[in-house]
């Protein structure tokens, strides 16, 4: 922060309207003003001074956090609306009363592990590119793949034009006739990186999972389910500081049964 002013989209970010970047969406939408008057990508604002509104609401300070672990089910979008009116991971935390977003993505298609939450630091944590979060997938492909082709996988491919960085693949079942159960470990996100990584190497994914992020697993936690994230992972994610400022103002809901 400088001369007590903060960029407008961690503004939004950490009051829960939505990642940095989909706040930067939001605001070249023209659903945000300042003061009264139509916002700017780049624009600064005083949150002790400056009134701010999204679609003409006002975004106003939140001290109450919250961190929760969501196991996604295929079906549903990655976002906390639709203008198509598919399913949306919101309605599978709609018990919790706040404005909560989820933290990076997972394709309509693909299932696991979610992080959702109403702070900007942590979510910038996870997901800026410069943090090399570690995830890990559990994607089930046909047809198999040969050593040649994993290996492929491994030192990376062209995907939209750019390199994959390298990456580890191993082999967790082969068993099964012309398909065969991967685990994917992936420092980079890229939008539908593993599906495209499979397209170039001759196979088809036909299941996707995250099983783990950042060294914090799913488990067993059922699908269509959320729990509150604990402050010791909240710390093995994005450090000791936000750990620190969870462990103040974490809002714990009642696990769902």
């Amino acid at each position: 922060m400088k001369d007590g002013l903060v960029k407008l989209q961690k503004y939004m970010a950490d009051n829960g309207i939505d990642s940095r970047r989909k706040s930067e969406e939001l605001i070249e939408a023209g659903k945000v003003k300042v003061n009264g008057r139509p916002a700017h990508i780049g624009q600064r604002i005083n949150p002790k001074k400056d009134l701010v509104s999204f679609k003409g609401k006002r975004i106003v300070n939140n001290d109450r956090l919250y961190y929760i672990m969501l196991n996604k089910p295929r079906g549903y979008v990655t976002t906390t609306s639709d203008e198509l009116g598919r399913k949306c991971v919101r309605e599978l935390v709609k018990d919790i009363d706040a404005r909560i977003y989820p933290v990076g993505r997972l394709d309509k298609d693909s299932e696991g592990l979610l992080f959702l939450t109403n702070d900007g630091e942590f979510a910038n944590a996870l997901t800026h590119p410069s943090h090399g979060i570690t995830k890990v997938y559990r994607v089930t492909v046909r047809p198999k793949l040969d050593s040649e082709a994993i290996a492929r996988l491994v030192s990376g491919v062209e995907i939209d034009g750019k390199m994959t960085n390298p990456c580890d693949v191993n082999v967790i079942d082969e068993t099964q006739e012309n398909r065969m159960v991967l685990e994917f470990i992936l420092s980079e996100g890229r939008n539908r990186q593993i599906r495209k990584m499979c397209e170039a190497v001759g196979t088809q994914v036909i299941r996707l999972k995250r099983i783990a992020e950042g060294g914090v697993k799913l488990g067993m936690l059922k699908t269509g389910s959320w729990r509150n994230l604990e402050t010791k992972e909240i710390k093995k994610l994005a450090g000791p500081a936000i750990a620190e400022k969870a462990q103040e103002r974490q809002v714990r809901i009642k696990k769902q049964k």
